[in-house]
């Protein structure tokens, strides 16, 4: 059986699925869908701390589904701009759990995310997916990865 590595930048999901849907993820078919697919050995959603209990009761959700949440501070910046930025920590993961298993799978449509895969790519036999939506992903991206999967409304709330 193939044996996946799953890794979701929690914040680009959840803001391209409102843009592009006006609509929620919905982690559980994803995770249903991918468990037909092989064993998931690592199932990791990079999020930031909650700041609330709706925020608490969604990463509950996703530990009950199977995943482990990873969360850093959300930081607000003395101009008033924000960052919760996670691309370091799941590139360091990803280059760390792709050389142990048959395919990573990248919910995220950030063009940063280019240079990673490609690097996968020509260091490992891993295969390569992205799963995002597919109007907001970079083609950088797109043109990295094995496989793209488009989010559609069977992987929506």
């Amino acid at each position: 059986m193939t044996t996946l590595a799953v890794f979701v930048d929690v914040q680009n999901i959840y803001y391209t699925c409102k843009q592009g849907f006006g609509r929620s993820f919905n982690y559980r078919a994803l995770y249903k869908r991918l468990s037909a697919q092989g064993n998931i050995s690592h199932a990791i959603a990079y999020a930031i701390a909650p700041a609330d209990d709706g925020q608490v009761k969604f990463q509950d959700a996703l530990k009950h589904i199977g995943f482990t949440v990873k969360t850093k501070p959300y930081i607000q910046r003395s101009d008033g701009s924000a960052k919760g930025d996670w691309d370091v920590g799941i590139t360091i993961d990803m280059l760390e759990i792709a050389p142990a298993v048959d395919e990573v799978i990248l919910l995220s449509g950030d063009g940063d995310f280019d240079l990673l895969l490609k690097k996968i790519n020509q260091t490992t036999t891993c295969y390569t997916h992205v799963i995002s939506v597919e109007r907001l992903t970079a083609k950088s991206l797109t043109d990295q990865c094995q496989q793209f999967t488009a989010i559609d409304s069977t992987l929506l709330i």
